[in-house]
């Protein structure tokens, strides 16, 4: 992820910058049917009823700007892109189902995405760690 003055863009709040990389009409669908594996660009479209082609490529650069999404561009005929998460991403996929379940247990608003993507299902089945940023601790 690329480092930001967040003391000036976000008034030094690290909750408001974090924020502000989901804010978007589709940005926490993108991200959530990428925590299932890496799709190509008429995937997602196909994923997301009502997106422009348009609105679609903002999002993704967008979240490819703050080092959520990756995009892969295979050099074959005809060019191939792919797009995936990147580490950052598939920390904010854990992130976003404990917002899920906040929402569920606080506001009473169900979920309506499909699906558990396969690395929070063996978080919760297996009991497999939260991958841990560099420079974290556990407490």
């Amino acid at each position: 992820m690329r480092p930001r003055d967040g003391s000036v863009r976000y008034g030094g709040c690290p909750v408001r910058a974090t924020s502000a990389v989901m804010a978007g009409k589709w940005k926490v669908e993108i991200v959530w049917y990428l925590a299932f594996g890496t799709k190509r660009f008429a995937e997602l479209r196909a994923l997301l009823p009502g997106v422009s082609e348009k609105m679609l490529a903002a999002q993704l650069k967008s979240l490819i700007r703050d080092g959520i999404v990756s995009r892969i561009e295979t050099d074959r005929k005809p060019p191939r892109v792919d797009y995936s998460l990147t580490a950052a991403g598939n920390e904010l996929v854990y992130l976003m189902n404990d917002l899920c379940a906040w929402g569920v247990r606080h506001l009473g608003v169900p979920p309506t995405m499909a699906g558990m993507p396969p690395m929070l299902k063996a978080h919760l089945e297996g009991g497999k760690v939260r991958p841990q940023r560099a420079g974290r601790t556990k407490k």
